[in-house]
């Protein structure tokens, strides 16, 4: 009985802060605040496409790789990514928010990662290296964005012809973004979409570079 009720108090926490989350994000376009990291570093149950290793299988990442995880978080992603292309790859894991990228070096320091390249910077300013990236990851991360156009520019500047980059959506995000509008935004920059997985409550997207 003590389980029960420790689940379902973990359940109603987990419905308060994702409805303060959603409100403030009503408001204002903000990122998941630091103090929610703990929620965005498990995989949600109800969606596996979301899952950090659907998401890593839907790229076809390989060794050697480089790859970019914009608005990375707590590292949920960043990490086993980081394991995935091994000690000949490289990881940017790129946040506007020093604590969650702190929260991401402490984690990936604990599990014996060292092929992560930590950067606070958004989408947009300028900051990505031109033609660098194998595949480019947004996970959940669109909608935060404010200049989604000259975002998606610099994201298409950085990838390699031939690169992937990949955008996942889940329904309980609060800020959601409907494939359609995914679609048309990185359409307009260049991209062509390459491969769908999932379906409305939870989708990858995934757009290459042409030749």
């Amino acid at each position: 009985m003590t389980l029960f009720y420790w689940g379902m108090s973990l359940i109603g926490a987990l419905a308060l802060s994702g409805i303060i989350w959603r409100v403030a994000h009503g408001r204002h376009p903000i990122p998941c605040p630091v103090w929610l990291g703990w929620l965005v570093e498990m995989d949600n149950p109800l969606a596996r496409t979301n899952s950090a290793a659907a998401i890593i299988e839907h790229i076809h990442l390989s060794s050697g790789m480089r790859l970019l995880d914009a608005g990375c978080g707590p590292g949920r992603v960043s990490i086993p990514a980081a394991r995935c292309v091994g000690v000949e790859g490289e990881v940017v894991a790129l946040d506007l928010q020093a604590g969650m990228l702190h929260r991401a070096e402490k984690r990936s320091r604990s599990a014996g990662i060292s092929n992560i390249r930590f950067v606070q910077a958004g989408l947009g300013e300028g900051k990505l290296e031109q033609n660098y990236f194998d595949r480019i990851l947004l996970v959940t991360v669109l909608g935060e964005i404010g200049k989604r156009e000259e975002a998606m520019r610099e994201i298409y500047a950085a990838l390699k012809t031939g690169g992937i980059f990949s955008v996942t959506e889940i329904i309980f995000d609060p800020h959601y973004t409907r494939r359609e509008k995914v679609t048309g935004l990185c359409t307009t920059v260049g991209f062509q979409e390459k491969e769908y997985y999932g379906n409305w409550v939870s989708f990858t997207l995934n757009f290459e570079k042409p030749q």
